[in-house]
């Protein structure tokens, strides 16, 4: 496990980008969960960090594509997956099984 941030670093329904071995990676706070994506929108890269996030959608702000907040996937079209990060919360800090 890699501690990567803690929870009051991310107010809910917003996102952090961090780097790990790399690769950007957002933290999504949904107020009741934080999870951990790909950062890179698959249409044009954009942050999905940066999107416009609810506790069921995130949404890039670029092309407005979305993603289920669950599953990851495009709600357009399900074959289209955005690759997640096991999170665990241990107190208020926030670790990625990577």
């Amino acid at each position: 496990m890699l501690k990567v941030a803690n929870i009051s670093d991310i107010p809910p329904l917003t996102g952090k980008v961090v780097m790990v071995e790399g690769n950007p990676v957002a933290l999504i706070n949904l107020g009741h969960k934080i999870i951990a994506w790909d950062n890179r929108c698959p249409h044009r890269g954009s942050s999905l960090a940066d999107g416009i996030i609810t506790d069921k959608v995130v949404q890039c702000r670029h092309h407005l594509w979305k993603f289920g907040t669950e599953t990851g996937r495009a709600l357009e079209n399900s074959k289209i997956l955005i690759k997640k990060y096991s999170v665990n919360i241990i107190g208020a800090d926030i670790y990625l099984n990577i």
